[in-house]
């Protein structure tokens, strides 16, 4: 029988069949946690909601159809059992490509892998606690004397969950940059002198999500750049590429 989930060493070969048989295994297992974390939170549905409604400040949602109840319950309970399932998604991610590294890449993936989930939650918990209310507040205020604003309850929830996942992805800035640093492929030297590009990229970035408003814009965009710097002085301090990898690169170049 081929191995499906036990450790693999990095000098060991394995047939294309094991590979899949393993990607399989690791799918099903993925699916599992996601419907299992699918079901608690729609067993909880009334408790999400009520989480989502509080930077409403009491404005009522409206349903246009008889299904959009249901079909928004479902829609959320995913989207959070999505977050809650992020850990072990991203372990059997990292696990099935852990044999393509070295033991010096491994070094340096897994403190950047265990660094994920907790950015991640770090932007969800901004977006929710410092953005979505002033964003609401912002957008349903502007011109509302020449508007009749009615909010939709499947609008709203998407547009609250989609800004909290975009800033949660957002939040991964430092990840990248200790990526980018300890394989060799920029210095912490470079970042610095080419920090207004990154600032512009980051201002696009944050003008694709959903909240388009300026007020919103301004409080997206300063914890990013504070990323980007915050990330910066990690890799002076952490990021440097170990010997393995960084004498190749001096050979080569």
């Amino acid at each position: 029988m081929p191995p499906k989930l036990r450790p693999i060493a990095h000098d060991e070969e394995i047939s294309l069949v094991d590979h899949l048989d393993e990607i399989r295994a690791r799918l099903v297992i993925g699916a599992i946690v996601v419907g299992v974390a699918g079901a608690l939170c729609y067993w909880q549905n009334h408790l999400i909601f009520e989480i989502l409604d509080k930077p409403l400040d009491g404005r009522e949602l409206l349903t246009l159809s008889p299904t959009e109840p249901f079909i928004t319950t479902l829609t959320l309970s995913f989207y959070a059992s999505l977050l809650l399932s992020l850990p072990v998604l991203l372990y059997q991610l990292y696990a099935f490509i852990l044999p393509a590294f070295s033991p010096t890449e491994r070094k340096v993936a897994l403190p950047l892998l265990l660094m994920v989930p907790v950015l991640f939650i770090a932007g969800v918990a901004f977006c929710y606690f410092i953005v979505l209310s002033p964003a609401i507040d912002f957008l349903l205020s502007f011109n509302a004397d020449e508007f009749n604003t009615q909010l939709r309850a499947r609008d709203y929830y998407s547009f609250a969950a989609l800004t909290m996942l975009a800033l949660g992805l957002l939040f991964q800035v430092p990840i990248g940059i200790l990526a980018v640093t300890r394989l060799g492929l920029t210095t912490p030297e470079k970042l610095r002198q080419h920090r207004r590009y990154a600032y512009l990229g980051i201002a696009v970035l944050a003008a694709m999500l959903p909240t388009i408003d300026p007020v919103t814009l301004v409080l997206e965009i300063i914890p990013i750049i504070l990323l980007y710097e915050g990330g910066i002085v990690l890799a002076a301090a952490f990021g440097r590429p170990p010997p393995e990898i960084a004498e190749p690169l001096a050979e080569a170049k």
